[in-house]
């Protein structure tokens, strides 16, 4: 035996020894990655139901990576890095927009969430770099030290039963919407608003359409805007969390509480919306397409982000077309639930979020009109302004007392002390409104405002106060049953120096897809085809939208805007 072939032997033998001495180090890794991702579950998930889906992912994860590599080992260290990268990145997500991660998330590329990280976290691109360069290697080290192999067989069949598990409990008990405003449940959220989703893609698509119509509608790109008369600004004011408290029996408000709530016209005007206790989006989504959110069956609670891109029609676009710009005056992030690409996929010229407006998490609506008037002033001249400004004092909870010091002279009224929390940030919004009103005259006594104002949704407390005598069972079915006393808001319309001109179709009840159409139409500013469509289906269905013959004329007009090419992507 030659010397190089006794120092190959040598080194084989030595790499023998090696890998044979690794077993029961490869063994004990594999324990400590189980127990790894047990640790990460007992830390973010609060409840059985949350444990017992995070396992079934953990098990199907694992499973997966099995049928791929064979090797445990490194299966068990790739899926718990894929469970940190979810709970790091919900955690993060839930800092910036109160919402934790969802499967749609993944499903639908956000580019302006990747902009807003790489602007808010200049060293993002740094600590990926460096996770790689210590990933590459510790990920070859697993591989060389796993000796183990896993059958495919056994592979599959444990997959398919994680598998199985995950579909059925997630379908047993489906995600509420308020759940991924916890800030828990990281990963059983995310795995259990994936298979909600694939099931409702798969079922129903992106949207209710109808097959086809039998006369399509034109573009409103080739119809001109030629408004009779000066055309009037107009602010578009969501009231957060606004009703009328007095449609709940027993409750004690303040004098002349209900004049909030009247339009110019001393009527007051109901606004059905198709969210409850939370979800302002949904009306966002009615109230700047037209359109209900409710065409997306169980992904309505994506629906922002789904119409990013997508949803091309609008009240802005309209009144763009008819020479106005238009701005927003929004009180979170621009990317929470893509606002800022959704908005302007509806017409929005420039959102202006929190971030550069300086806003707290929670701001006076005084705060709002201010900026408001600020940008009046900026931005008035030859061509009209629609603004979209929102207000948040009379967001929950009502468990503490906003800003007392901006009601010195408030007394308790005698309701339960959330009630009477929740009325006293009413009249301080309504308060703040009435001081608006008056400055956009004294400030700008030439220039003309219509300003039309909503409340978004009834507040969660409401639920309990609409019929006292029934429990928490009931109250929970007829919500889902969208019994419309459960999502009664107001709308209001009001002018400065200017009379609304034409509000005929402004019905005491309204569906709020039905707003945008109201505006134009008191604004004195001529309809597209696309809205004199919608105002035949108002007159048909007596202000009902979705809610008319199940959903069969929002359906059809759809498939209109399809054809028409204002949506697109579905």
């Amino acid at each position: 035996m030659s010397i190089s072939d006794y120092f190959r032997v040598s080194r084989r033998r030595s790499l023998r020894g090696a890998f044979a001495g690794l077993a029961p180090f490869s063994i004990a890794l594999l324990i400590a990655l189980h127990l790894a991702a047990m640790a990460c579950m007992v830390a973010t998930e609060s409840d059985l139901l949350g444990r017992a889906l995070f396992l079934l992912t953990w098990g199907l994860l694992n499973f997966t990576w099995l049928v791929v590599l064979r090797r445990p080992v490194m299966s068990a260290a790739l899926s718990l890095a894929m469970v940190l990268i979810v709970i790091l990145i919900s955690r993060f997500k839930f800092d910036i927009t109160w919402m934790t991660i969802t499967f749609l998330d993944i499903l639908i590329i956000d580019t302006d969430t990747f902009a807003f990280l790489l602007k808010t976290f200049p060293d993002l691109r740094t600590s990926l770099l460096i996770a790689a360069v210590i990933g590459v290697p510790a990920a070859a080290f697993l591989w060389w030290c796993d000796r183990h192999r896993v059958r495919l067989r056994s592979s599959l069949f444990g997959g398919g039963l994680c598998l199985a598990g995950l579909v059925g409990l997630s379908g047993h008990f489906p995600e509420q919407p308020w759940e991924p405003f916890q800030g828990v449940n990281h990963v059983s959220n995310f795995a259990r608003s994936g298979v909600l989703s694939i099931a409702e893609l798969s079922s129903k698509g992106w949207l209710e359409l109808d097959r086809a119509v039998a006369h399509p509608t034109s573009a409103p790109a080739d119809e001109t805007c030629e408004p009779t008369g000066k055309r009037p600004h107009i602010v578009m004011v969501l009231d957060e969390s606004s009703f009328d408290i007095t449609a709940a029996p027993g409750i004690k408000v303040p004098a002349n509480y209900v004049d909030h709530f009247r339009s110019f016209d001393g009527k007051s005007r109901s606004l059905l919306t198709e969210a409850t206790g939370g979800p302002t989006w949904y009306t966002e989504y009615n109230v700047l397409t037209g359109l209900s959110a409710r065409s997306f069956g169980r992904l309505m609670f994506y629906v922002t982000r789904i119409a990013a891109g997508r949803v091309e029609r609008g009240l802005p676009q309209a009144l763009r077309r008819c020479g106005y710009k238009t701005f927003s005056l929004y009180p979170a992030y621009g990317a929470f639930l893509s606002a800022r690409r959704f908005q302007k996929s509806t017409g929005v010229e420039r959102m202006i979020d929190s971030k550069e407006m300086g806003a707290g998490d929670v701001e006076p609506d005084h705060f709002y009109y201010d900026k408001a008037l600020r940008l009046i002033e900026q931005e008035r001249g030859d061509a009209p302004l629609f603004l979209f400004v929102y207000t948040v004092a009379n967001h929950f909870p009502w468990t503490t007392t906003f800003r007392p010091d901006l009601t010195p002279d408030w007394r308790p009224l005698g309701n339960a002390p959330e009630v009477d929390e929740y009325i006293r940030r009413q009249a301080l919004s309504a308060r703040d409104y009435s001081d608006f009103a008056t400055k956009l005259k004294t400030q700008f006594p030439d220039e003309q405002f219509l300003v039309v104002r909503f409340g978004d949704h009834p507040p969660a407390l409401a639920h309990r106060l609409i019929d006292p005598s029934l429990e928490d069972a009931e109250i929970a079915r007829r919500v889902m049953d969208l019994d419309p006393r459960y999502y009664t808001a107001y709308y209001a319309i009001d002018g400065i120096n200017f009379n609304p001109v034409q509000v005929g179709a402004a019905r005491d009840r309204l569906d709020a897809p039905y707003l945008p159409l109201i505006i134009q139409e008191a604004a004195g500013l001529p309809l597209d085809s696309t809205f004199r469509e919608q105002k035949r289906i108002l007159e048909r269905c007596d202000g009902l939208f979705y809610r008319c013959k199940d959903g069969a004329e929002a359906r059809r007009f759809n498939r209109l805007l399809m054809e028409a090419g204002l949506i697109k992507g579905f």
